[in-house]
């Protein structure tokens, strides 16, 4: 955390900003891949140490993207149906302004796109 930046509490702020981090992104990708993984198995797709795979499935489960299971030794994990919902209606309302609602005179910015 930035020194002087506030811990988020808009939750949808931090769902998105869970799913942002490029670990965390591999691993919602591979939980969106199966219907449960391990939390052994996150260290191949991420090629990261096994600590650090923890610290982001932690982050991913205060953020709501994931719920865990403990099995004898191990834990897995499973996206969480109301996190995944939740995300595609954040996404789903971001749209285009039509350009007949622009105010008159304003030109809108032009995106361009990454190289």
């Amino acid at each position: 955390m930035l020194f002087g930046m506030k811990r988020q509490t808009d939750p949808d702020v931090r769902l998105l900003a869970a799913a942002a981090d490029p670990t965390r992104l591999a691993i919602l990708r591979q939980l969106s891949a199966s219907p449960e993984v391990c939390a052994c198995d996150f260290t191949a797709c991420c090629d990261v140490s096994q600590p650090t795979v923890s610290h982001h499935l932690k982050v991913l489960r205060e953020a709501g993207w994931v719920d865990s299971e403990r099995r004898g030794a191990w834990v897995w994990y499973a996206l969480r149906p109301e996190a995944v919902a939740r995300f595609r209606e954040l996404a789903g309302g971001l749209g285009v302004i039509p350009l007949d609602a622009a105010r008159p005179g304003r030109r809108l910015p032009v995106v361009q796109p990454l190289a």
